[in-house]
């Protein structure tokens, strides 16, 4: 008997071994190991003795009303998740995706990963001075998932229970095997529990938040700026993890009406650095006497990660476009040649599907054995020039006026059983086809009515509005609109994101960012693939799997990208000549003394 429970003893004891690190590790890959030792000393691509203090000034579009980023209500400031607030680990920007210990100091995952311990810092504090605790994180988990943005609720709802054995020690439990959450709760904000007794988290307000970063807000103009200050009693100065980051003493956001506004504040010496968005400010607006002189630096940050994906969405929830006919016709419609040489000094090129530019991308790629297991009976369902790899986004003749194009997408309207009359394009009925485009800025405005006096030589009737800032949020949130402008952002490790982006509780939770109002299960099991996958074979034939259905649901216009960032700056900011695979990044300029 005691020979049989020493072998149960012994079996047991190997399959906790099986499910658990031997130790705590400094950090986690979303596949395979991290690239940074545990006795790294800064991040690859910053300047670890760059200089300190000064001011950094920023000029961007818009307004606020709301300080809080993490809650559906309100327009919200920027700034306040980079500057002010934390997360158990932080991102190397460098490695598709990989995170290193921030306020916890270690993390522990099981091999299937359904359970994981974060070993807080016990130096790590609020601004406040107040520890960083485990029922803070516990707080963070119960109040974002409940009273949050959509994503935050997708994400943590996985979470079935969490164990605190100490005021230092968070352990996680899931069941649903998502290899991406340890990460996902990784870089999750941490929210102090105490600063939110008594209060309503869900409440769009004005009112400064207490966060364990290494800013504070100093001071807020409601709809016009916001500065943040350096925190001199910051708990994490010496961290690895931020050295070469954080180097202003004061951080400032200015709101203007438009990008005109903007830029002419930049011109004056009144922001010292910007974005841009436009080409053909970029190639004829910046030859003003500071830029000729050198005072003002040009160039473009080569990105290295997929191109953002953005276009002009239809929202399928319309019946209007629910018809995936109606949808290629009006993309085929689309003249980007024409615009490209006409609106943006052919400064752009065509952005194919939703990972473009990266090894992710389906562009050119045939169907595979990987691709077709994680697509299953959607793969026969695909039309052939899909599954064989050889679909190509439209050429027109740059003429404005192409025939021969305008020719195949009134074909395929005609194939919806839309006709055109005398009175334009219409159904059987007799009814129209009209829509509005919903903008917010000037820059849309260009591409939008140039796509209006396209759509006009095939009678169809688009109106073009354009809104402030605060109702194209809500029509964001919303979905009350025909088609509006819109971006997503992938990276080299596309993952619960996906769900908000292109999940199917997207067609009808708002909040998300399924603007196209997407609800397939094809597209939901692909991201589900993608999520538990083990290996970068597997977890990259799922994500050009989702990249083909997208791309052949015709939910977008697609747009276009320069293949990176326009960047002008005064020579009294410099930057590392090393940027991270992302392109551009903010956190790591300095004032030059």
């Amino acid at each position: 008997m005691n020979s049989i429970r020493a072998f149960i003893f012994l079996a047991v004891s190997c399959m906790l071994a099986a499910t658990a690190n031997a130790t705590p590790q400094h950090g986690i890959a979303m596949h395979g190991e991290p690239a940074l030792a545990a006795d790294f000393t800064h991040l690859p691509y910053v300047n670890p003795d760059a200089p300190q203090g000064g001011a950094l000034r920023q000029a961007i579009t818009g307004s606020f009303d709301s300080l809080s980023p993490f809650i559906v209500k309100g327009t919200p400031v920027t700034g306040v998740r980079t500057y002010v607030f934390e997360s158990l680990m932080g991102r190397n920007w460098d490695e598709p995706f990989s995170l290193y210990g921030l306020l916890a100091e270690s993390i522990d995952v099981s091999d299937d990963r359904q359970s994981f311990t974060f070993k807080i810092r016990p130096e790590a504090k609020f601004s406040d001075g107040k520890p960083v605790t485990a029922a803070d994180v516990v707080f963070s988990v119960e109040t974002l998932r409940d009273k949050g943005r959509p994503n935050f609720k997708n994400s943590y709802s996985k979470i079935t229970k969490m164990e605190t054995p100490d005021d230092h020690t968070v352990i996680f439990h899931q069941e649903v095997g998502d290899r991406e959450l340890p990460l996902i709760v990784g870089v999750m904000p941490i929210i102090p529990k105490h600063a939110w007794e008594g209060k309503s988290f869900d409440e769009s307000s004005l009112d400064p938040m207490i966060g364990s970063g290494p800013y504070v807000i100093a001071e807020v103009k409601v709809g016009e700026s916001i500065t943040y200050k350096k925190n001199p009693e910051y708990w994490g100065k010496d961290l690895a993890l931020g050295k070469g980051l954080w180097n202003f003493e004061t951080v400032r956001y200015d709101y203007y009406r438009d990008a005109n506004a903007a830029f002419e504040a930049f011109k004056k010496g009144d922001a010292d650095i910007r974005t841009e968005g436009d080409p053909t400010r970029w190639a004829t607006g910046y030859d003003f006497p500071a830029a000729k002189d050198g005072n003002v630096i040009l160039e473009k940050i080569e990105q290295r990660s997929p191109a953002p994906a953005s276009g002009f969405a239809f929202n399928t929830r319309r019946k209007l476009f629910e018809d995936p006919r109606v949808r290629e016709a009006l993309m085929i419609a689309f003249d980007f040649e024409w615009a490209n040489a006409n609106l943006f000094s052919n400064a752009y090129q065509r952005t194919y599907g939703y990972y473009s530019g990266s090894d992710l991308s389906s562009k050119g790629k045939p169907l595979d054995e990987a691709e077709k297991a994680v697509l299953g009976a959607a793969a026969a369902g695909l039309r052939a020039d899909f599954q064989d790899g050889s679909y190509a986004l439209p050429v027109s003749d740059g003429s404005g006026r192409d025939r021969k194009t305008l020719r195949k997408a009134v074909a395929l309207l005609n194939e919806a059983g839309w006709k055109i009359g005398d009175a334009g394009l219409v159904n059987a009925a007799g009814e129209p086809f009209g829509f509005t485009i919903s903008i917010n800025t000037k820059d849309q405005e260009k591409i939008a009515l140039h796509y209006q006096r396209t759509l006009q030589q095939i009678g169809i009737k688009a109106e073009v509005r354009i809104v402030d800032s605060a109702q194209f949020s809500s029509l964001q949130k919303t979905y009350d609109y025909d088609m509006i402008p819109a971006t997503w952002f992938n990276s080299l490790s596309p993952g619960n994101e996906q769900k908000f982006y292109f999940g199917s509780e997207g067609r009808t939770i708002e909040g998300t960012r399924n603007y196209p109002g997407i609800a397939k299960p094809a597209v939901d099991a692909a991201i589900a693939a993608l999520l538990t996958a083990k290996g970068h074979e597997e977890f990259s034939a799922a994500v050009r799997a989702l990249d083909r259905l997208l791309v052949a649901g015709f939910y977008i216009i697609p747009f276009y990208d320069a293949g990176g960032q326009w960047v002008a700056r005064w020579n009294t900011i410099g930057r590392p000549e090393k940027q991270p695979l992302p392109g551009f990044e903010g956190t790591t300029l300095w004032r030059n003394p």
